[in-house]
């Protein structure tokens, strides 16, 4: 299985406060940069995987999608207007469009592709543009979980050493913690994104999406509870929910956790 966790949308009120969080526990941000639609975002890059902090910084931006479309700034808004915390859970993909049509003909809720294209500053400071090509899911049970691919057209300006270094050690994304009541009910939705390029796995426990790099836990509020003590999690009654994130280190040791802006970062 070569198709692994993109990025987590990390939404928060205010991205230049959060980003100096993740500095404080040693993780190296990017710039941060502006989408055309009223959000703005700064990065963790990881191996093959990132972190994306998301806020909305021009609301006046932001319209209301037409019939059949995901707005991306709609979406975070409204997550907002309810908690700060991780909002979305991005894939890797090498077609973005042909992901689309496979969920369509195995009636996953879909919308149109979308694509855009913004600048990114490089550690150098000179300014290229990336590119990228999305095609969005989601699932009428989970309303405040949205699931999206990521097709990236052009990684030589995106993935950089640099930010890829960290103080802590982080290097990659090891797990994305979903918190539902009923995990069993996430399955269908979880086999049928990536048939063949996954593989799902179910215990007393609840259900764990296996992919190429990575994986998707699903757990109910008391699991949850027990693997994070202490850590505030979002009321069960509001619907599945992301909690969490994982991380594993260059050199491993105890695990740390902290609460960043509504989400748990835990280094493994």
């Amino acid at each position: 299985m070569t198709r692994g966790l993109d990025h987590i949308v990390h939404a928060v009120h205010d991205l230049g406060a959060v980003r100096r969080q993740y500095g404080a526990l040693g993780f190296t941000t990017t710039p941060p940069a502006l989408h055309p639609w009223g959000t703005g975002n700064a990065l963790v890059q990881l191996d093959r995987s990132f972190v994306e902090i998301l806020s909305v910084e021009q609301p006046q931006e932001i319209v209301a999608p037409a019939a059949g479309e995901f707005s991306f700034g709609q979406f975070t808004r409204e997550f907002l207007a309810l908690r700060e915390g991780m909002s979305m859970l991005v894939f890797s993909s090498d077609d973005a469009n042909a992901d689309l049509a496979r969920w369509r003909g195995s009636g996953v809720q879909t919308y149109a592709p979308f694509g855009f294209s913004r600048t990114a500053t490089l550690p150098d400071g000179e300014q290229v543009t990336v590119s990228f090509s999305l095609a969005f899911a989601t699932h009428p049970d989970m309303p405040h979980a949205g699931w999206f691919v990521c097709q990236q057209h052009a990684p030589e300006h995106f993935w950089k050493p640099q930010y890829q270094h960290h103080d802590n050690g982080a290097s990659r994304m090891d797990s994305v913690w979903l918190q539902a009541e009923e995990p069993a009910r996430c399955a269908e939705f979880l086999a049928a994104l990536f048939p063949g390029e996954s593989s799902l796995e179910e215990d007393t426990d609840g259900v764990t999406l296996m992919m190429g790099y990575g994986k998707v836990v699903v757990r109910p509020a008391g699991y949850m509870r027990e693997r994070f003590p202490g850590m505030a999690l979002p009321p069960a009654e509001a619907g599945p929910a992301f909690v969490a994130v994982s991380m594993g280190r260059i050199d491993p040791g105890e695990p740390r956790q902290e609460v960043v802006a509504g989400l748990i970062v835990e280094l493994l």
